[in-house]
């Protein structure tokens, strides 16, 4: 498996051609306390870059972007039933949905841990 992020604060952990996507804990950070995710629904499609869900904390909301263009094969549905999952483990059990590529040169355009990590400084 390997990870990657995106400029907008996602995370993808890919294995073959299919994907677990969630928001960064700098994103989560940034949230505070997350009360609801609106999550794909399963066998939509999406472009890279397209809105595919939207993330609700007490202070804001925020879009989450399609890291990769692809259609959707499974949802969190833990998640959806206790949001704070998105802030209390991020990068496991508070993942946000499952993507089956259509285009893995995409991957190519994400940015490793460390560029991430330059990003958020």
């Amino acid at each position: 498996m390997s990870i990657y992020y995106t400029e907008d604060h996602e995370w993808i952990d890919l294995s073959g051609d299919v994907a677990i996507v969630g928001i960064t804990v700098h994103a989560q950070d940034a949230l505070g306390d997350v009360v609801f995710v609106d999550l794909p629904a399963v066998g939509s499609h999406f472009d890279q870059k397209a809105i595919a869900g939207v993330v609700e904390s007490v202070k804001a909301a925020a879009d989450v972007y399609m890291p990769v263009s692809g259609e959707i094969i499974e949802v969190n549905e833990t998640l959806r039933a206790d949001p704070s999952l998105a802030n209390s483990d991020p990068l496991k059990s508070g993942w946000f949905f499952k993507v089956k590529l259509s285009d893995l040169t995409q991957v190519e355009a994400l940015l490793s841990e460390e560029a991430y990590q330059a990003l958020v400084g």
